[in-house]
Parts: C-alpha cells; sequence; structure tokens
C-alpha cells in the first residue's frame, strides 16, 4: 500500500499559479487576452504575467473614481487599522513572497527575507502616520481680524504610480503605501521586468478590508499603459518614479493637459526609513476661514 502511494506522489504534477490583474477589487484576465513571459535574473522561465491594454487602463480609472469617495472619507483612524491590517496579511504569507521577491530580483534568501521584513514594516510606519500626518502640515493660522483660519490636509484624488522597475517589492510597497495613507485611491503600473510580487500583492490587499478599487494594479509595458493614463482626464497626479528620463519627459508633457500634480523620478534608496515626502506630495490644503463672534455686550469674541 505504501508503494503504490509513494508512486502516487510522485506522479502528481504541480499546480501552476495563473497571475491577474486587480482592478475593482477583482482578479480580471487583460482585456486583451494578452500575456508576456516573465523569467528570473538568469532567464528561466517563471510565469506568464497580463499585458494590460489601455482599455484595462480605463476600467482601472473607472475603479479609482468610484471607491475614491468612500475611501477618503472613511477616518484617519480607519485607514491606517487596514493598512496594518495589510501588515499582518503580509506576514502570513511572508514565504511565498520571499521566494517571488528572490527570483524577480536575483536575490539570496536570506536578503529576500529582509526585503519582505522591510515592506512589512513598511506598512505598518505608513499605518501609523494616518491619523498624524494633519497634525503636522495642517493647524490654525494667525490672521488679522476676529477669525478662525484652520488649514486642513484633503487627498489630491486618484493618483497614477508606475513602480520602480528594480525594486519589485520594497519600491512598490514604498510608492504605494502614502498615496492610499492619505485618502487617495491608486493606479499601479508593476514592474514590467518583474511583475510577480505586484500581482501577489493584489490578492493580500484583497482580503485585507481594503475596499475594491482603492488599489488597482496594471502588469505590461509600462510605457504602454501609462501613456493613457498620462493623459486621462479622471487621473488627478502621476508618480513617475519607474520611468526613464525619456519616458518621464513624454509623460509629463501629457500630465499637463489637465494640470495633474507630477512626481518626478529621483534616486531613491528604499531600504532607508522614508520621510513624508510622499505622503504631503498627494495631499491639496484647504483652508476655511470663520467669524469668531462676540459674547456679550462687552465685545469678548471667543
Amino acid at each position: 500500500m505504501s508503494e503504490k502511494t509513494d508512486k502516487t506522489e510522485q506522479q502528481r504534477l504541480s499546480v501552476f499559479k495563473t497571475y491577474k490583474l486587480y482592478v475593482g477589487g477583482k482578479f480580471p484576465r487583460s482585456e486583451s487576452g494578452r500575456v508576456y513571459e516573465v523569467t528570473d535574473s538568469k532567464g528561466k522561465w517563471l510565469a506568464n504575467a497580463p499585458l494590460s491594454s489601455r482599455k484595462d487602463a480605463r476600467d482601472a480609472v473607472v475603479a479609482a473614481r468610484k471607491a475614491f469617495g468612500g475611501w477618503s472619507g472613511a477616518t484617519a483612524y480607519n485607514r491606517g487599522q487596514i493598512l496594518y491590517r495589510v501588515a499582518e496579511m503580509l506576514e502570513g504569507r511572508g514565504d511565498q513572497f520571499v521566494r517571488e521577491v528572490a527570483d524577480a530580483e536575483g536575490l539570496s534568501k536570506s536578503k529576500s527575507a529582509a526585503v519582505v521584513d522591510a515592506a512589512i514594516d513598511r506598512w505598518v510606519w505608513y499605518a501609523g502616520w494616518t491619523d498624524k500626518i494633519a497634525q503636522v502640515v495642517g493647524g490654525g493660522n494667525p490672521v488679522a481680524g476676529p477669525f478662525f483660519n484652520l488649514s486642513t490636509p484633503e487627498p489630491t484624488g486618484v493618483v497614477t504610480v508606475l513602480a520602480p522597475q528594480e525594486s519589485s517589492f520594497l519600491g512598490l510597497v514604498s510608492v504605494i503605501a502614502p498615496v492610499i495613507a492619505t485618502g487617495n485611491t491608486v493606479i499601479v503600473i508593476a514592474s514590467e521586468k518583474s511583475p510577480l510580487p505586484a500581482l501577489s500583492l493584489g490578492e493580500v490587499l484583497a482580503t485585507s478590508d481594503l475596499p475594491g478599487g482603492v488599489v488597482n494594479v496594471l502588469s505590461g509595458k509600462t510605457a504602454e499603459i501609462a501613456a493613457p493614463l498620462a493623459a486621462h482626464q479622471d487621473v488627478n497626479a502621476i508618480d513617475l518614479a519607474g520611468a526613464d528620463d525619456v519616458l518621464a519627459k513624454e509623460l509629463e508633457i501629457a500630465a499637463a493637459d489637465n494640470l495633474k500634480r507630477v512626481v518626478r523620478p529621483q534616486p531613491v534608496d528604499y531600504s532607508r526609513t522614508p520621510g513624508i515626502e510622499r505622503l504631503t506630495a498627494f495631499l491639496e490644503t484647504k483652508t476655511v476661514w470663520h467669524p469668531t463672534g462676540a459674547l456679550g455686550a462687552s465685545g469678548s469674541s471667543y
């Protein structure tokens, strides 16, 4: 009996994973039906990734805009809880991401584990900022006259992010987390060469209480997907972290048509603790004036 069992086990074929996009809280294949081969640093085939089309990009914008009202209207405390939940779920699937990051970036298992741990910590770090950033960049302003003058930060809206090409996971998390921590929704174009960690991250986000459409992950040719998003009238900002100089210039020109906010590409060491620059990059300041009023005949005001 044991010999028969051993033979059965030897004949079993492993189940290959089908990677899909993450759009609107669901996992569609590319509208075009196209895929492209993803290989490791040594040229070994890993999987077929969806090759997103312009239609996929437009669908992602629709999903992000639909989710924006609920996500931006959620309390900062609630957003922090959800980002922390992402870290929890990612911790539970750490072994999978260690393998994927090692294959994607050509790292040893120990170095890949360090990258995954840093990415988990990065989610926790930004979760802690959700209910504090308003105190840092907002506040009351002294004015001449009987008025309260209050400035508060508000999210910009729908943001397109070109994920870093080389740092396929830690860099990816470092550009997504601050965008959604401040109440924006995001369309992410994964690393063209190494999209698998990003596509797997979508599976984590789907089980982390994050409303569908807050994060949308596309894979494929970066320039092909980014062009329609940079020109899209319902995208409010774009982060060019994963663009080269030539592509960045083209996208910046396209983004000017509806005055998108643009974060230009720059050298970043994603292993270092980030500042608040990416939190504030996609915030707008609303200033409200309100009369103080008067109390009684004495004319004192509050």
